[in-house]
């Protein structure tokens, strides 16, 4: 039996585990067309600097991430935030602001930590505590993140606070962006509560106390996630550089894979752990609904410019993790993370190491500029808020045309569709951030639950044998 998973990110390299774990009589390959494997989850390790070009960390209350780096023996690499420098900003009117205390799914749960903050008016607290005794309520449509949230906390709410922090999780803007596919758990707490904040007070698991902390990344960076997959899987055909363009159904079952080189591959069942934008066009001859279903899911780039500077250099010292930039403040900006506060061993003795993020904005989008135009942008950033003037000792860009999946209006019907239609297509299924969740988490799992499926429709062993990895 011969099993085909094509994308080497982080969702394809867990399918790839998880056929190779508990399908081990069966030959496994992995089609990835960078010369990497990692997709966006990228490290670079440089003169004692350790530099994200992708994610930075995950979230451990999504506990499959955590629970696969348990079966890696990377449990003990885990690493949380630096807590000595804790504290995240706003920037708004051109200074920073800290970020309100009792934040639950971006939204503010206590009212009394905005009493003395600049990010709201008076008018803007008063329209965040009168949501506490709106009624329940059904409503009727599918909302943006943007509708939702001004309709039940007002606009100060939405644009100087949920909007920066949303944006640093999707990339996109929340008019745009579906509550329901982003965010269910809080349009549920709406119909069974009235109130959000009162629904969050009242949910099971907001009283207990969690000893994890909500943030982890890796002691020597995202990066050992990819390489300690990649060392597991042992018996898998690791195909780099080699690009799946198309599908073609074979008589009897199965299908033939078409590379870029023109050759083909057979497999009796694929995975596509590709972002779906590649997966329309890899899909286009074999259902023309299926693929148009995917070609609508856009995506969001993303860029990112990483600066290393001597502490020497700095006109004062630098607190906090970092802080967002709300679109309303029309910047190029969407966040800026000082890494070296924020996780330990990211930069050597004396140094600090700032990333800052850069967006398409409705003023225009900076994004496809030069690299020497977006490191003077990051650098005009950091000059206006630490007042840092200093030449850097290090730069790093990194580019992400298609970065992150936008779950617009629509989007679960467009998903419910693509389920219906792969229903028609035994042995082709589909993983990845495009789906229902764009976190690590959600992409292991989202990897995991295809081999699962595809084992299931083959009939092959979902018995793991002693010794190897789930």
């Amino acid at each position: 039996m011969h099993l085909a998973v094509v994308g080497g990110g982080v969702a394809g390299l867990a399918a790839a585990l998880r056929l190779r774990g508990r399908a081990p009589g069966a030959e496994v390959t992995l089609f990835e067309k960078a010369a990497r494997l990692g997709g966006e989850i990228h490290t670079e390790r440089i003169d004692g600097f350790v530099i994200e070009a992708g994610a930075d960390s995950f979230l451990t209350r999504k506990a499959r991430a955590v629970g696969l780096c348990a079966e890696l023996g990377l449990a003990d690499r885990l690493i949380a935030r630096q807590a000595q420098h804790a504290g995240t900003f706003v920037r708004h009117g051109g200074a920073l602001h800290p970020l309100p205390e009792g934040l639950t799914g971006m939204i503010p749960t206590r009212i009394d930590a905005l009493a003395d903050s600049a990010l709201l008016s008076p008018i803007g607290r008063r329209a965040l505590a009168d949501e506490r005794s709106m009624p329940a309520q059904n409503h009727p449509r599918e909302e943006s993140i943007a509708e939702f949230v001004i309709r039940r906390f007002g606009r100060e709410v939405y644009e100087r606070i949920v909007e920066p922090l949303m944006a640093g999780i999707y990339g996109g803007n929340g008019a745009r962006l579906s509550l329901d596919a982003t965010f269910p758990q809080i349009r549920d707490l709406e119909r069974r509560f009235g109130s959000v904040i009162r629904g969050l007070a009242e949910s099971p698991d907001q009283g207990a106390v969690d000893a994890a902390p909500p943030f982890v990344s890796f002691a020597g960076g995202m990066g050992e996630l990819i390489e300690h997959l990649e060392a597991q899987l042992r018996g898998v055909s690791l195909q780099t550089s080699v690009e799946v363009v198309g599908l073609t159904p074979r008589p009897g079952g199965g299908y033939v894979l078409v590379r870029g080189d023109g050759a083909g591959a057979d497999a009796d069942a694929v995975i596509l752990a590709t972002p779906a934008t590649a997966t329309a066009r890899i899909t286009r001859a074999v259902d023309r609904e299926l693929s148009e279903q995917h070609a609508a899911i856009a995506y969001g780039s993303s860029v990112t410019v990483s600066l290393a500077f001597r502490e020497r250099d700095l006109p004062r010292p630098v607190a906090g993790y970092g802080y967002v930039v709300p679109r309303v403040e029309g910047s190029d900006v969407v966040a800026c993370t000082v890494a070296s506060n924020k996780w330990a061993g990211r930069a050597p003795q004396g140094h600090a190491l700032f990333r800052v993020y850069l967006r398409a904005h409705d003023g225009g989008d900076i994004t496809g500029q030069t690299g020497d135009a977006l490191v003077d942008a990051a650098r005009r950033e950091l000059k206006a808020i630490y007042g840092v003037v200093a030449t850097p000792v290090l730069v790093r860009l990194s580019r992400w045309p298609v970065a992150v999946p936008q779950y617009t209006i629509g989007h679960g019907g467009r998903v419910a569709r693509i389920r219906e239609r792969l229903a028609a297509h035994p042995g082709l299924f589909v993983a990845g951030a495009a789906y229902a969740g764009v976190g690590i988490p959600d992409c292991i799992a989202s990897g995991e639950a295809a081999a699962d499926a595809l084992l299931a429709r083959l009939g092959a062993t979902n018995r793991v044998p002693r010794g190897a990895s789930a």
